[in-house]
C-alpha cells in the first residue's frame, strides 16, 4: 500500500521520512477527543491546541460556545469520516442549532529529529444556505510544563491583520512555529447595527495572551469565555438606552486584544459571515521544511485516495453480504472505523484509589488479600500516562478495562503496531501485585467529567480482562500471515509484495511487528510476565468458594466471583444491573469463571511463543480444569442453561438462573467444544423471540423475564454490540466453521444475527446521525450514550467478518 507522502506531488525534501511505522510518526495526533478538535503530541506536560466555536445571531450564543463534546450541546452530527493515525483525516461536525458545517482536516508531515511537522485546515459552510450562519471561531495554543511560547505578531490593541505567528520550544519538540492563515474568500463581519463605532476592529483577528497555572491549561474555554464576557460587558456599557439600540453581537464579543507577561495560553479569534476557511502550522525547527497552504491542498486529496484504497482493502464488505446500498454502508463504516481511531486519547495525571475499602461481603476465611499496610481511605496516586482508545467522546472520554480489549481487536486489524502501543501502555499499568484500576480516571480534566462517587478505585476490584482478547487477535495475525510460531520464531517468512520507490521497499504502516519476527518475539516477552502477575493477582483475589458448600467439581481450585459488588450492582463484572443473586461470600459468577478460562488460555499461547514451556503445560492444565468447572459448577440440568451460583440461608448451594447473556458466556468465549451436548440448548436460547432474539440483534435479558425492561435497564433487555460480536465470532470460527451436530443450525443463525445487527446500527446512524452506545431491545432505536464509537464500532468487523 502506498503511503500518503508517496503520492504528494510536492518536494521530495517534504516526505523525505519513511512509512511511519516506528513511535514517532505517533507522536502528534487528535489525542484530545474529549474536543470536538484537539491536537497534542503524546507527551506528559507539552503543546495543547483546541477549537472553539459559537454563533453571533444574538446574545445568548456565547454561553453556547462549543469547545469539549457534550450531548447537551445537540450536535445533529459529528464523526471523523476519514481518519488515520500515522497520517491525519478528516472530521464533520453538524451544528444545526448554529447553521454551519465545520469540516477540520489534519495532516501530519514527517521530518526532523522531533516527531515531524503538522498541518490543520478548519472550514465551515451553512447547513442551510437559506439561513444566515454567523460564526465567531477560536483557536487556542497553550503549553504546561517546562519551556516557553511567545506571540512574535505584532500586538495591537485594535486586532491583527493578517496570518498571526507564534514560536515555541520545549525540552522535547526542540523549537517550533505556530502560524494561523487564513484561506480565500472569507466574509467576515464588518457591517451590522453601530458598525461605524467598531469599525477601527471590524475584520481583524483579536486574541489573548494569559498566564494559566499549571496544569489548568486544559480550561482554557472557560478562560476565554469570561475574557470575551468582560470585553462584552466593557463594550455594550455606552448602550444600555434602549433607544440606541444595541450593538450587533460580533462586534461586542471579542477578545480583550491583551497579551500578559508569562503567557502559556493564546487564542485567536476571527468572526465570519458564511463559508469561512483557515489553516493551521505546525512546523519542527530540525524538518527545515516551512509549510504552506499547498501542502493542505495537495495533501489532503492525496490521504483520502489512499485512506479509501486500503480501507476497501482492510475492510471490505464481503460477496456474502447483500446490500442494497453498498455505498452507504461503506460510508458508515469507515465514519465509525474512523472515530475509533479519531477517539484514542492521551492522558497523563493523578488518579483516586481507596486501599481500605471493602464491602463485607467480600471478605472470606480462605482467600488472602494483600491488604496496605497503611490504610488512609481514598489517596492520590502519582502521576500515570496511557494512549488509550475512549468509548465514547462525549460521554466516556477516558480510559476503561473491559472496553479497551474490544477497541484493539478493531484498532489492530487497521494498524496492528498502533494497537501495541496502545495494550503496551495498559500493561504498563499494571502494579507489582498485578492489579489494573478497571476505569482510568487520570487527572484534573479526567475527573471533571466522572460524578465523584465513580473517581475512586479499589485494588481488589476486577473487571472482565479483555486485554486478553488484543494478545489473542495479535498472536492470530501473527500466524495468518505465516509469522513467527513456536518453532520459527527468529525465521523469515513469506510477505505479499512491497511497494517500491526509487529500488527500495516501502512497508505497509502499522506492521512492523508482524513483518520483523524478532519484534514480535521482543515485544511478547516484554509484556508476558506483567500479564502473568495480572493473571495470578485475578486468581488470588477474585478467588471463589468450593469445599465450604459441599460443591462438587473436578477442579478443587477453579471457583470465582467479583469482588466490589453491591446489593443491586456488580459494576466490576460490566453487566452493571444484570441480575443476580444476594450478595453473598459463597456465590460464583458463571461470567468471570468464563473469562479465566479464556485468560488461561491466552497465557498458555503466548507462553509457547516466547518459550516458557512449562508456564504453557500448567496454563493449558488450568484452562482444561476451569472449563471442566464451568460445566461442573454452572451447569443447571433442570433449567438447561449456565448459571450463577449462590448459598441459601441453610448454607446450600444453589443455581441463580436468569436468562439473558450471563447464560451464554460459555458459548461466547468458545470454551465449548463444537460436539457439546450443551450447545443445543444454548443455540434454542440464542434463536428464542420469547427470550434473546430480536430483529436488532439479541437482547441482554430474556423478554420474557420479570425484570425485563425494568430499573435503570441498562443490562436488563438492551442491544450491546460486543456482546453480538462475541456471539457472531463464535459462530462464525467454532460453531458454524468445525464439524458438529449443530453446524448448519449455527450457520443459519450467524447469517441471519449478523444481517440483524448490521442493519439496524446502519439504519440507526443513517436516521440519527450517531451510533449509539446500546440500541432498544423492542424498537431497535439507539439509546444513551452517542457517538459510542467504542465497541458499537464493532460493526465494521462484523461486516467484513474480521472476528478475533
Amino acid at each position: 500500500m502506498r503511503l500518503l507522502w508517496l503520492l504528494l506531488p510536492l518536494a521530495p525534501s517534504v516526505f523525505a521520512q519513511p512509512a511511519g511505522n516506528d513511535s514517532e510518526s505517533l507522536l502528534w495526533g487528535a489525542y484530545r477527543p474529549q474536543l470536538y478538535f484537539g491536537l497534542r503530541p503524546r507527551l506528559p506536560q507539552s503543546v495543547m491546541t483546541g477549537l472553539a466555536w459559537f454563533g453571533t445571531q444574538d446574545f445568548q450564543s456565547i454561553t453556547r460556545m462549543r469547545h469539549a463534546c457534550d450531548q447537551g450541546d445537540g450536535l445533529n452530527s459529528y464523526t471523523w469520516t476519514e481518519y488515520d493515525a500515522r497520517q491525519g483525516g478528516e472530521q464533520v461536525i453538524k451544528d444545526g442549532i448554529n447553521n454551519v458545517v465545520i469540516t477540520t482536516q489534519f495532516l501530519k508531515v514527517p521530518g526532523g529529529a522531533h516527531g515531524g511537522s503538522w498541518a490543520a485546515r478548519i472550514k465551515g459552510e451553512p447547513m442551510n444556505p437559506a439561513y444566515p450562519s454567523r460564526i465567531s471561531t477560536v483557536f487556542y495554543i497553550g503549553l504546561e510544563g517546562l519551556g516557553g511560547i511567545d506571540m512574535d505578531s505584532e500586538e495591537d490593541e485594535n486586532g491583527i491583520e493578517g496570518p498571526v505567528s507564534f514560536s515555541g520550544s520545549t525540552p522535547e519538540l526542540d523549537d517550533f512555529t505556530i502560524r494561523i492563515v487564513e484561506g480565500p474568500g472569507n466574509t467576515l463581519i464588518t457591517e451590522g447595527p453601530h458598525a461605524s463605532a467598531f469599525r477601527h476592529k471590524l475584520g481583524k483577528t483579536h486574541f489573548l495572551g494569559a498566564r494559566v497555572p499549571p496544569g489548568q491549561v486544559w480550561q482554557a474555554k472557560e478562560l476565554i469565555q469570561n475574557a470575551i464576557v468582560k470585553t462584552a460587558q466593557e463594550a455594550i456599557a455606552p448602550y444600555k438606552d434602549a433607544a440606541k439600540g444595541y450593538p450587533d453581537p460580533a462586534f461586542i464579543y471579542q477578545l480583550p486584544d491583551e497579551v500578559y507577561t508569562g503567557s502559556n495560553l493564546y487564542a485567536v479569534q476571527k468572526h465570519y459571515d458564511g463559508p469561512f476557511q483557515f489553516d493551521v502550522f505546525f512546523d519542527s525547527a530540525s524538518a527545515k521544511q516551512k509549510l504552506s497552504s499547498s501542502v493542505l491542498d495537495e495533501g489532503l486529496p492525496s490521504l483520502s485516495t489512499v485512506f479509501n484504497e486500503r480501507f476497501n482493502d482492510v475492510f471490505p464488505i464481503p460477496s456474502s453480504y447483500q446490500t442494497s446500498d453498498p455505498e452507504s454502508l461503506r460510508e458508515f463504516s469507515k465514519a465509525i472505523t474512523s472515530n475509533l481511531i479519531g477517539g484514542i486519547g492521551y492522558f497523563y495525571g493523578t488518579s483516586i484509589v481507596d486501599r481500605s475499602f471493602a464491602y463485607e461481603w467480600d471478605q472470606d476465611e480462605d482467600v488472602v488479600v494483600e491488604e496496605s499496610k497503611d490504610k488512609k481511605g481514598p489517596t492520590l496516586e502519582p502521576p500515570k500516562a496511557l494512549l488509550t482508545a475512549t468509548p465514547s467522546r462525549s460521554f466516556f472520554p477516558r480510559g476503561f478495562y473491559w472496553d479497551e480489549g474490544f477497541h484493539l481487536l478493531h484498532i489492530g486489524e487497521w494498524d496492528n503496531d498502533l494497537s501495541l502501543e496502545i495494550l503496551k501502555d495498559w500493561i504498563n499499568l499494571i502494579d507489582e501485585d498485578g492489579w489494573v484500576a478497571r476505569e482510568q480516571i487520570l487527572g484534573e480534566e479526567a475527573r471533571s467529567r466522572v460524578p465523584p462517587e465513580f473517581q475512586t478505585q479499589v485494588p481488589t476490584y476486577a473487571n472482565p480482562p479483555t486485554l486478553t482478547m488484543a494478545v489473542t487477535a495479535f498472536i492470530n495475525r501473527l500466524r495468518a500471515q505465516k509469522g513467527p510460531t513456536e518453532q520459527d520464531l527468529g525465521l523469515d517468512y513469506g510477505l505479499g509484495p512491497q511497494v517500491p520507490l526509487g529500488g527500495s521497499e516501502v512497508p505497509t504502516p502499522g506492521r512492523r511487528f508482524l513483518d520483523e519476527p524478532e519484534l514480535a518475539l521482543a515485544y511478547l516477552r516484554s509484556i508476558y510476565k506483567p500479564l502473568k502477575r495480572h493473571y495470578e493477582w485475578f486468581r488470588r483475589t477474585q478467588r471463589g468458594q468450593i469445599k465450604q458448600y459441599g460443591r462438587k467439581a473436578r477442579s478443587r481450585t477453579e471457583a470465582y466471583r467479583w469482588r466490589g459488588r453491591s446489593q443491586q450492582h456488580v459494576l466490576t463484572s460490566g453487566m452493571d444491573d444484570y441480575p443476580r443473586g444476594p450478595p453473598h461470600a459463597g456465590e460464583l459468577h458463571l461470567d468471570l469463571i468464563s473469562w479465566m478460562a479464556f485468560f488461561a488460555q491466552t497465557m498458555r499461547d503466548i507462553s509457547e511463543f516466547v518459550g516458557e514451556l512449562d508456564d504453557a503445560v500448567a496454563f493449558e492444565e488450568i484452562a482444561k480444569a476451569t472449563i471442566d468447572n464451568i460445566d461442573d459448577l454452572h451447569w443447571s440440568e433442570e433449567n438447561q442453561m449456565y448459571c450463577d451460583v449462590n448459598v441459601n440461608d441453610e448454607d446450600e448451594s444453589y443455581h441463580v438462573c436468569h436468562k439473558g447473556y450471563l447464560s451464554l458466556f460459555p458459548f461466547l468465549l468458545s470454551l465449548l467444544p463444537p460436539d457439546s451436548p450443551r450447545l443445543g440448548a444454548i443455540l434454542d436460547l440464542l434463536r428464542d423471540p420469547d427470550h434473546l432474539w430480536s430483529p436488532y440483534g439479541l437482547r441482554s435479558l430474556s423478554a420474557s423475564h420479570p425484570e425485563f425492561g425494568q430499573g435503570e435497564n441498562y443490562w436488563k433487555g438492551p442491544i450491546w454490540i460486543q456482546m453480538n460480536y462475541l456471539a457472531l465470532s463464535a459462530l462464525h470460527k467454532t460453531y458454524a466453521a468445525q464439524a458438529g451436530p449443530y453446524q448448519q443450525r449455527a450457520q443459519e443463525i450467524y447469517a441471519e444475527l449478523r444481517r440483524n445487527v448490521v442493519e439496524n446500527v446502519h439504519k440507526e446512524y443513517v436516521r440519527t446521525g450517531y451510533v449509539w452506545e446500546q440500541y432498544d431491545a423492542i424498537t431497535g432505536e439507539g439509546r444513551r450514550s452517542h457517538p459510542f464509537t467504542g465497541w458499537t464500532s464493532l460493526v465494521t468487523l462484523i461486516i467484513s467478518e474480521k472476528y478475533y
